[in-house]
Protein backbone atom coordinates (compact mmCIF):
# COMPACT_ATOMS: atom_id res chain seq x y z
CA UNK A 1 0.00 0.00 0.00
CA UNK A 2 1.20 3.31 -0.75
CA UNK A 3 1.62 5.79 1.91
CA UNK A 4 -1.25 8.18 2.72
CA UNK A 5 -1.64 11.15 0.32
CA UNK A 6 -1.31 13.05 3.92
CA UNK A 7 1.83 11.78 4.47
CA UNK A 8 2.63 12.71 0.66
CA UNK A 9 2.67 16.76 0.89
CA UNK A 10 4.85 17.28 -2.49
CA UNK A 11 2.64 14.85 -4.27
CA UNK A 12 -0.04 17.57 -2.92
CA UNK A 13 1.72 20.33 -4.67
CA UNK A 14 2.05 18.38 -7.64
CA UNK A 15 -1.81 16.96 -7.88
CA UNK A 16 -2.50 21.13 -7.88
CA UNK A 17 -0.19 21.68 -9.95
CA UNK A 18 -1.70 19.12 -12.75
CA UNK A 19 -5.11 20.40 -11.22
CA UNK A 20 -4.71 24.04 -12.22
CA UNK A 21 -2.79 23.45 -15.59
CA UNK A 22 -5.87 21.13 -16.78
CA UNK A 23 -8.50 23.74 -15.70
CA UNK A 24 -6.91 27.03 -16.19
CA UNK A 25 -3.35 26.86 -18.84
CA UNK A 26 -4.28 23.71 -21.22
CA UNK A 27 -8.15 24.57 -21.75
CA UNK A 28 -8.51 28.16 -21.45
CA UNK A 29 -4.50 29.96 -21.97
CA UNK A 30 -3.49 27.25 -24.22
CA UNK A 31 -7.08 26.63 -26.17
CA UNK A 32 -7.57 30.60 -26.96
CA UNK A 33 -4.62 30.65 -29.10
CA UNK A 34 -5.98 27.25 -31.09
CA UNK A 35 -9.51 28.79 -31.36
CA UNK A 36 -8.53 33.07 -31.51
CA UNK A 37 -11.12 34.31 -32.33
CA UNK A 38 -12.72 32.73 -29.28
CA UNK A 39 -16.39 32.94 -29.63
CA UNK A 40 -17.86 30.59 -27.07
CA UNK A 41 -15.28 29.38 -24.98
CA UNK A 42 -12.80 30.28 -23.38
CA UNK A 43 -14.62 32.61 -21.32
CA UNK A 44 -14.23 36.69 -22.16
CA UNK A 45 -13.01 37.58 -19.50
CA UNK A 46 -10.33 34.87 -19.54
CA UNK A 47 -9.37 36.02 -22.92
CA UNK A 48 -9.36 39.80 -21.98
CA UNK A 49 -6.37 38.41 -19.04
CA UNK A 50 -4.75 36.88 -21.83
CA UNK A 51 -4.27 39.55 -24.06
CA UNK A 52 -3.34 42.01 -21.06
CA UNK A 53 -0.68 40.15 -20.38
CA UNK A 54 0.59 39.27 -23.64
CA UNK A 55 0.14 43.08 -24.99
CA UNK A 56 1.94 44.27 -21.95
CA UNK A 57 4.86 41.40 -21.67
CA UNK A 58 4.67 38.99 -24.15
CA UNK A 59 4.37 39.56 -28.04
CA UNK A 60 5.11 36.34 -28.95
CA UNK A 61 2.04 35.06 -26.89
CA UNK A 62 -0.08 37.48 -29.22
CA UNK A 63 1.84 36.63 -32.52
CA UNK A 64 0.41 33.80 -32.32
CA UNK A 65 3.23 31.70 -35.14
CA UNK A 66 2.79 28.48 -36.23
CA UNK A 67 5.33 26.77 -33.78
CA UNK A 68 3.52 28.42 -31.00
CA UNK A 69 0.51 26.81 -32.04
CA UNK A 70 2.45 23.25 -32.04
CA UNK A 71 2.70 23.60 -28.73
CA UNK A 72 -0.58 24.98 -27.68
CA UNK A 73 -2.01 21.62 -29.22
CA UNK A 74 0.61 19.55 -27.65
CA UNK A 75 -0.63 20.57 -24.66
CA UNK A 76 -4.55 20.22 -25.74
CA UNK A 77 -4.54 16.85 -27.46
CA UNK A 78 -1.29 14.96 -24.74
CA UNK A 79 -0.87 17.36 -22.00
CA UNK A 80 -4.71 17.59 -20.71
CA UNK A 81 -5.15 14.05 -20.55
CA UNK A 82 -2.12 13.45 -19.31
CA UNK A 83 -2.93 15.85 -15.92
CA UNK A 84 -6.08 13.98 -15.63
CA UNK A 85 -4.51 10.64 -15.02
CA UNK A 86 -1.53 12.45 -13.07
CA UNK A 87 -4.45 13.57 -10.87
CA UNK A 88 -5.74 10.08 -10.26
CA UNK A 89 -1.96 7.83 -10.29
CA UNK A 90 -0.59 10.58 -7.41
CA UNK A 91 -3.47 10.84 -5.44
CA UNK A 92 -4.02 7.11 -4.76
CA UNK A 93 0.04 6.63 -5.25
CA UNK A 94 0.06 4.13 -8.47
CA UNK A 95 3.13 3.95 -9.85
CA UNK A 96 2.13 3.29 -13.53
CA UNK A 97 2.12 7.17 -13.81
CA UNK A 98 6.07 6.88 -13.79
CA UNK A 99 7.18 6.60 -17.22
CA UNK A 100 3.92 9.18 -18.20
CA UNK A 101 5.28 11.57 -16.38
CA UNK A 102 9.28 11.64 -17.01
CA UNK A 103 7.74 11.93 -20.68
CA UNK A 104 5.62 14.69 -19.78
CA UNK A 105 8.21 16.62 -17.69
CA UNK A 106 10.82 16.19 -20.81
CA UNK A 107 8.16 17.03 -23.19
CA UNK A 108 7.93 20.39 -21.16
CA UNK A 109 10.97 21.42 -20.82
CA UNK A 110 12.46 21.16 -24.34
CA UNK A 111 8.40 23.18 -25.17
CA UNK A 112 9.42 25.78 -22.62
CA UNK A 113 13.02 26.26 -23.37
CA UNK A 114 12.35 26.56 -27.32
CA UNK A 115 9.22 29.17 -26.39
CA UNK A 116 11.92 31.13 -23.93
CA UNK A 117 14.38 31.11 -26.32
CA UNK A 118 12.17 32.79 -28.91
CA UNK A 119 11.06 34.98 -25.83
CA UNK A 120 14.48 35.86 -25.98
CA UNK A 121 16.39 36.09 -28.95
CA UNK A 122 13.81 35.52 -31.88
CA UNK A 123 11.39 37.75 -33.64
CA UNK A 124 8.92 38.52 -31.18
CA UNK A 125 11.06 38.82 -28.33
CA UNK A 126 9.91 40.38 -25.34
CA UNK A 127 11.67 43.96 -24.02
CA UNK A 128 9.96 42.24 -20.83
CA UNK A 129 12.33 38.85 -20.38
CA UNK A 130 12.73 38.89 -16.41
CA UNK A 131 8.95 39.18 -16.01
CA UNK A 132 8.07 36.43 -18.98
CA UNK A 133 10.54 33.71 -17.33
CA UNK A 134 9.54 34.72 -13.78
CA UNK A 135 5.77 33.90 -15.39
CA UNK A 136 7.02 30.75 -16.99
CA UNK A 137 9.58 29.11 -14.05
CA UNK A 138 6.96 26.70 -12.63
CA UNK A 139 6.41 25.15 -16.17
CA UNK A 140 10.79 24.85 -15.83
CA UNK A 141 10.86 23.71 -12.23
CA UNK A 142 7.86 22.02 -11.52
CA UNK A 143 8.89 19.11 -14.50
CA UNK A 144 12.68 19.01 -12.92
CA UNK A 145 10.84 18.39 -9.93
CA UNK A 146 8.28 15.16 -11.31
CA UNK A 147 11.53 13.97 -12.94
CA UNK A 148 13.63 13.83 -9.19
CA UNK A 149 10.29 12.60 -7.94
CA UNK A 150 9.91 9.70 -10.06
CA UNK A 151 13.28 8.66 -10.72
CA UNK A 152 12.92 5.59 -8.36
CA UNK A 153 9.91 3.65 -7.55
CA UNK A 154 7.42 7.16 -7.80
CA UNK A 155 5.68 6.42 -4.06
CA UNK A 156 6.58 4.97 -1.38
CA UNK A 157 5.00 2.25 0.61
CA UNK A 158 4.36 1.39 4.37
CA UNK A 159 6.71 -0.64 5.53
Amino acid sequence: MPLPLRRRPVDIGFIAFFAVNFVFVTYIIDLEALVRPATVWPPAPAVELIHWYGTRFDPLLMANPPFWKATMWIDVLFFGPFYLFAIYAFAKGRNWIRVPALVWAGTMLANVTIILFEERWGVHATPHFGPVVLFNLPWLLLPLAVIWRMRKEPFPHDV
